[in-house]
């Protein structure tokens, strides 16, 4: 936190805006836990307002200006529009406006601390991390984007003396936290609201990591093209992992990468043992090689490592799989196509059937710089279902929008079905789905509430048509149902 910033006691009376958002109630959870006074708003209930509400959290739905009364201290994140009544009031009032990442490094402040950071794949790194340094009784804290099935929740304050936290870099609040171990597990084309290209992507990387007087040791993906060009940058040398290139911790694929994925880790060519994943997706086998060489510079052994990723259950809506009326559906809330393309080749080890894939496209920006990769992603799809864009306050770029998407889909041969109202997609489904089918969806809340809808509603007009094959409800791993 910068001098001009008010240090934040136990006295200070904090107010979040948009405290329901994943990222927002994760700070929100653990200053609650250190005895802060913390309060705050946001524009609709959720699972996430209910619970922090349940823990003692004081959240009010909807925003006002008399919200903020007697509050020391407005925290808000990106997603909060500058035009914001509770923010405005704030700034006319002058009570101090802290970002979301100030506020997370200052909770970062006295312990052994992890950043894990990248375009994607951050959360499922930082997840890992936190569950196998809680096999090996070291009782991290974390605070990360998302809901961890092993934990239940997705942040903590922890008791053990290493915080490990998912850092946001798709705004550059990043270059505001000084972790003193920072992986890096993806960089690629995204985010371009913010930024002007990948240069600017990469160069930002390499400021995040030679301002940080802190860092220990930065950890790269060096099967990414991205993290390679980073390592010629960056003055201090990145130790490297990967699955398909040369690195200091490297994995090499066991058997055909059926459930439980197995593999071999090495370190410097030298065996460390082999590992298994109960979670589907070659490429978390990476992931798993992050989490790995970050532990054992932890002073992590082997044996809780190994413990740590065989029984690691994932996050919410990260590849989550349910099933039902003969039919499985995956929901992931990955947008980018390089994401998109791993879980849609992933899928088709679930059995056989067609694969129908649903998705929202997001922002012009990515749209019109990605338009062709997007094209390609979907490939293994036996349909996709497009529905009208997301824009995300963004402005329109000339001759680029939703129809864009789909005219790149279909030069690929692909046979693609445009759905301009989203509400119908179900009503289309209904129609077309039939039993062993896969369907995908890629995208927010919204389109997981539509999932679920519809998976709901699938099994309930099989079971009153008839027999159909037994299934069960799968969230995450496959070996174990969901409540």
């Amino acid at each position: 936190m910068s001098e001009s910033t008010p240090l934040l006691d136990k006295n200070t009376r904090i107010h979040m805006l948009g405290i329901g958002g994943i990222g927002v109630s994760a700070v929100a959870r653990v200053l609650h836990q250190r005895g802060y006074k913390v309060r705050g708003s946001d524009i609709r209930e959720s699972s996430l307002t209910e619970a922090l509400r349940a823990e003692g959290v004081e959240v009010a739905i909807g925003h006002d200006a008399s919200q903020i009364d007697g509050a020391d201290v407005i925290v808000v994140s990106t997603a909060i529009p500058d035009h914001n009544i509770e923010l405005v009031a704030a700034r006319e009032q002058g009570i101090p406006v802290l970002h979301r990442s100030e506020v997370l490094a200052h909770l970062m402040q006295g312990y052994r601390t992890v950043g894990v950071t990248g375009t994607h794949g951050k959360g499922t790194v930082s997840s890992m991390i936190a569950w196998i340094l809680e096999c090996a009784g070291l009782k991290p804290g974390f605070i990360i984007g998302a809901m961890l099935h092993n934990f239940g929740t997705n942040a903590r304050d922890g008791e053990g003396d290493i915080m490990v936290v998912e850092v946001d870099e798709s705004d550059g609040s990043h270059l505001n936290i000084k972790p003193d171990y920072v992986v890096c597990n993806f960089l690629e084309l995204d985010h371009l609201n913010y930024y002007d290209g990948l240069d600017d992507i990469i160069q930002n990387m390499v400021d995040f990591m030679e301002s940080n007087e802190r860092l220990k040791e930065a950890f790269v993906n060096l099967d990414c093209d991205g993290n390679r060009r980073l390592s010629e940058l960056v003055a201090l040398r990145p130790t490297g992992y990967a699955t398909e290139h040369r690195a200091e911790f490297h994995a090499r694929l066991l058997g055909p990468g059926q459930l439980p994925i197995k593999f071999e880790a090495s370190r410097r060519g030298e065996v460390l043992g082999e590992c298994e994943l109960n979670l589907p997706g070659h490429y978390n086998v990476v992931n798993a090689m992050a989490a790995m060489a970050v532990c054992r510079r932890l002073g992590v052994e082997m044996p809780a490592i190994q413990e740590g990723l065989r029984t690691y259950k994932g996050m919410e809506n990260r590849f989550t799989i349910a099933t039902g009326g003969g039919v499985t559906i995956v929901k992931d809330y990955i947008s980018h196509p390089t994401g998109m393309r791993k879980v849609l080749q992933s899928s088709l080890n679930l059995g056989e059937g067609r694969v129908i894939s649903v998705f929202k496209p997001y922002r012009y920006t990515l749209i019109k710089y990605l338009q062709h990769e997007y094209g390609e992603a979907f490939v293994g799809s036996d349909e996709v279902i497009i529905t009208k864009m997301y824009a995300a306050e963004e402005d329109p770029i000339p001759g680029i929008n939703t129809m864009t998407v789909v005219e790149r889909i279909r030069e690929n041969d692909l046979e693609c079905t445009y759905i301009e109202d989203q509400t119908q997609i179900n009503d289309y489904l209904y129609e077309h789905v039939r039993p062993g089918d896969k369907v995908i969806f890629f995208g927010g809340d919204d389109f997981f509430r539509m999932a679920d809808e519809f998976l709901a509603e699938f099994t309930q007009r099989a079971q009153t048509s008839g027999p159909s094959p037994e299934q069960r409800r799968v969230s995450g791993p496959f070996d174990e149902p969901s409540e």
